[in-house]
């Protein structure tokens, strides 16, 4: 029977949803964190092995001639060095597009609280500030109407062309800039409802609103950095709902203090969780949640079905979602 490991199941699995059937495949362990320390222990001579954060570079998947596949608990495979495991006859799944309409609906979120500020007036109601003023209403600081705006989208895939649509409904201009490495190219044909397509500078130039939607890569790596800021709108707004280190957070956080950027809101930070030292977490007007764009039941539930169909479809010789 073959042996089965989750090196780290938590995130994608609480407790309000079942791993159960991957046991029709083996001897299934599932474990909620793995630390590094103990990965090597964990894998042991397991032939099958699923994780999200478990580096596997060279060094680990030459030292584990048993394991056969690695499954990605995520759409990102940055933690594998696919071309070992290639090398090795290793096959590496991942879990493409399960959190798309998640993460544009947690982007959305974003722009909103960013221009509402809902959560912020929420406090101070609860605080009692509303209590304290004599007229039926009362606000803390600028709100702002979309309608007019401009939203800029660095990146184009399907969270932005979902994230693109509601924001015209909102009445907003959408600019967008292709995949890195394609700035001012066209956008799919197929898309005719696309936005219209400028480089990266003109993107940065007249958006209002910047939402980054694009992969880490050796190129988007701190893509946000000083001299990006410098060539912002002034006041612009600033979005990231897709991988922490697209932004330099000093460079960020120097904006958001000199007034440069008027907002930022963040899912995801360089490190996670957060640092106590972070500077992102002692700007003004800084909108940070936990990495949960992601994280809604029916999309972990997603999440683990494709675990599963890769899983199947690999052990019927016909594997699926492999990745190189």
């Amino acid at each position: 029977m073959k042996k089965i490991v989750v090196l780290d199941g938590y995130t994608m699995n609480p407790g309000d949803l079942s791993w159960s059937a991957l046991e029709e495949f083996g001897r299934l362990t599932v474990y909620d964190q793995t630390p590094e320390s103990m990965a090597d222990e964990r894998i042991g001579d397991a032939e099958i092995v699923l994780t999200s954060k478990v580096t596997f570079d060279r060094k680990r998947l030459c030292a584990f001639p048993g394991i056969k596949y690695i499954g990605v608990l995520a759409t990102g495979y940055n933690v594998i060095d696919v071309q070992t495991a290639a090398d090795l006859g290793i096959t590496v799944t991942n879990i493409p597009e399960y959190a798309t309409m998640a993460t544009a609906q947690a982007t959305i979120a974003l722009l909103l609280e960013l221009s509402n500020r809902v959560g912020h007036h929420d406090r101070l109601v609860h605080d009692g500030k509303w209590m304290q003023t004599p007229h039926f209403c009362f606000w803390d600081g600028p709100l702002i109407e979309l309608s007019g705006k401009t939203l800029g989208l660095y990146g184009y895939g399907r969270i932005a062309k979902t994230v693109a649509r509601v924001a015209r409904e909102l009445g907003m201009t959408v600019l967008a800039c292709g995949r890195p490495g394609s700035e001012g190219t066209s956008l799919p044909e197929d898309d005719p409802a696309a936005p219209s397509t400028v480089s990266k500078e003109e993107l940065f130039k007249r958006s209002d609103f910047l939402s980054l939607h694009c992969p880490l890569t050796e190129q988007t790596y701190r893509l946000i950095d000083e001299n990006a800021i410098r060539d912002m709108k002034d006041g612009a707004f600033l979005i990231n709902a897709a991988r922490g280190p697209l932004i330099d957070e000093k460079a960020v956080a120097d904006a958001l203090c000199a007034g440069k950027l008027s907002g930022v809101a963040v899912d995801v930070l360089s490190v996670e969780p957060a640092k106590p030292d972070n500077p992102l977490l002692y700007a003004p007007n800084c909108i940070i949640t936990p990495h949960i764009a992601w994280a809604p039941l029916e999309t972990r539930a997603r999440l683990i079905r494709t675990a599963v169909s890769n899983l199947r479809a690999f052990l019927s010789d016909n594997p699926e979602n492999v990745v190189s």
